[in-house]
């Protein structure tokens, strides 16, 4: 007896600390609450998977702008300084007499530069890279799109996941308080010689197995928080709070079920990414294509030249000067790789219409699948609802018939337990059903749930 008073108290106390700890940080404010919206556009600015994905497509708009700036002029400038210790002598023969020609002076210095403006007038290749990389930057663009839609399925998730972790330790507390109530009761019949010894302890029993079971259930929301936490970049030492409970989401699961009925896949970001693949593919083969044609550039060279000077004097050079347009003209006659490319190419162009259309397939089977979790957890939750209902009536009578002592402790454990299952199965049907819309929104691409940051 004192054993289970000593047992009683103890957790009375620790749940006093629990709640009054709870209401300390809240009223001191260093409890953060945090909505769903919130998690989400805290995690879209924080997340560093983000920000990477931001800062490839500012690297693709690096590689955009280079593609283009291949059609502006370049300056060069060129120099040389040569110093010649020993001309070399050049012999020749003529008429039978050798002849010696120095070519240059001894201990002299040659000095030469160049400047040299490059343009080019017709360049096919750079003008089919110019759409490449436009389309290699769309294809950055959805990638980033992806990555948001793949974080806001995971925080949507983990926020409903604590959410239910919170409703399912609230459950297991009334439960544990309920079994308390139904000890005392049985307590006070057995005091009263109302009931027997084995009454007595099936009731004792009944709420010390609950004890570990709750526990458990407060660990759980603790995990379940510290998972979204991580996901939203936060730090795991922060203290917040998610409000709500899982009942506020049933009124809108039936008409969300129905209107599931009715999708489309044109926002889809595997499909895109695949589609801009196949976009990207076939710039490729144009790129390539272009290889074919001739270019044509225009060269503009402006020389300075001073030689054999026997000081370092430069102010007192004698220079010449020289300058000259060069229109150049390259028309490719014949190279095998070019063919070789333009195959490959091909061949990767029909691998991946194979693919879009078997990646078609699964989606449409996933979304299938998503749709009729949802409309069955939708039906489950109306069932569970009702079940709810009648396990409270059980549990009310199996009361009052055990106060009677018309009934038996082991109705009233059922009774407790039946509805305890019922609570928690209608709590887990509507996280089903918000989870499977949470993965119908990101295989549609829906952007509606991704908040802006700014």
């Amino acid at each position: 007896m004192r054993r289970g008073f000593l047992c009683k108290t103890a957790f009375l106390a620790v749940v006093t600390v629990l709640a009054v700890t709870a209401s300390a940080q809240e009223i001191s404010g260093t409890a953060l609450k945090v909505t769903l919206e919130d998690a989400l556009r805290i995690a879209l600015s924080d997340n560093p998977t983000i920000k990477v994905a931001e800062q490839q497509i500012e690297v693709k708009k690096v590689s955009k702008d280079e593609a283009w700036q291949a059609l502006l002029p370049s300056v060069d400038f060129s120099g040389t300084i040569q110093y010649t210790v020993l001309a070399a002598v050049m012999k020749l023969n003529m008429g039978g007499q050798v002849q010696s020609f120095k070519m240059g002076q001894d201990n002299t210095s040659t000095w030469n530069g160049q400047f040299q403006v490059s343009l080019p007038l017709f360049a096919p290749t750079v003008y089919a890279t110019m759409n490449l990389t436009k389309s290699d930057l769309d294809n950055a663009v959805e990638q980033s799109r992806s990555s948001k839609l793949d974080l806001v399925n995971q925080v949507t998730k983990a926020y409903y996941q604590v959410i239910l972790a919170q409703d399912s330790y609230d459950v297991l507390c009334k439960s544990l308080e309920q079994a308390e109530r139904n000890f005392n009761v049985v307590k006070s019949l057995y005091e009263l010689g109302g009931t027997s010894e084995y009454d007595k302890i099936s009731a004792e029993v009944q709420l010390r197995s609950l004890n570990p079971t709750v526990i458990q259930a407060r660990n759980a929301v603790t995990l379940a928080k510290l998972q979204l936490m991580i996901l939203m970049g936060m730090d795991p030492e922060t203290e917040i709070v998610v409000d709500g409970s899982l009942e506020d989401y049933e009124d809108r699961l039936y008409g969300e079920a129905l209107a599931a009925g009715s999708y489309s896949l044109d926002n889809n970001t595997n499909i895109r990414q695949l589609k801009l693949n196949e976009t990207m593919l076939n710039q490729t083969l144009k790129v390539q294509k272009m290889n074919f044609l001739p270019t044509m550039a225009l060269a503009g060279t402006y020389s300075l030249q001073s030689l054999y000077n026997k000081d370092w004097n430069v102010g007192e050079y004698e220079w010449a000067k020289s300058s000259s347009l060069v229109l150049s003209l390259s028309v490719p006659i014949f190279r095998m790789g070019n063919f070789t490319k333009l195959r490959s190419t091909k061949l990767q162009i029909s691998q991946l219409n194979e693919n879009i259309g078997y990646t078609e397939k699964q989606l449409n089977m996933q979304v299938r699948s998503y749709v009729d979790n949802m409309k069955a957890n939708a039906e489950q939750v109306a069932s569970n609802h009702e079940a709810i209902e009648q396990a409270e009536k059980g549990r009310e009578i199996a009361s009052k018939r055990y106060e009677i002592g018309k009934g038996t402790i082991l109705e009233l454990n059922n009774s407790e337990v039946q509805l305890t299952q019922a609570r928690l199965t209608y709590s887990q049907s509507i996280y089903n059903y918000l989870a499977a819309k949470a993965d119908l929104d990101k295989v549609l691409g829906n952007d509606e749930n991704i908040p802006s940051t700014k």
